[in-house]
């Protein structure tokens, strides 16, 4: 199993909600996140220093490795625009699930 750590503009995310609809994945953790990367973004002033950051959305999925490709082909497609800041896929092994209601774990607990 695979974990995607997905950071999309925040107008991308129905979009990519669909995407991955479509792609047979509905399962996923969405949080909002400031950050920037090459692109730089707002200033804020925190007491010193100055960031710049921009909003974002952090998406977190975890897939059967067959699927992982699928997926990532999926939510590139949807979540790109071709301008700068249309963010990351993070990529990380995921060693065990287990879904708290019944217990199963692995695969069956996606």
């Amino acid at each position: 199993m695979k974990k995607l750590e997905v950071i999309i503009k925040p107008g991308k995310l129905e979009v990519v909600k669909k995407a991955m609809a479509t792609s047979g994945y509905t399962g996923v953790t969405i949080s909002q996140a400031e950050g920037h990367g090459n692109q730089k973004g707002l200033t804020h002033d925190t007491g010193g220093f100055r960031l710049e950051l921009l909003p974002k959305l952090r998406m977190e999925i975890v897939v059967a490795e067959a699927d992982l490709e699928k997926l990532i082909q999926a939510i590139c497609g949807a979540a790109k625009t071709g301008e700068a800041g249309d963010g990351k896929i993070f990529v990380s092994d995921v060693q065990d699930v287990i879904r708290i209601r019944t217990g199963e774990r692995g695969s069956k607990a996606l």
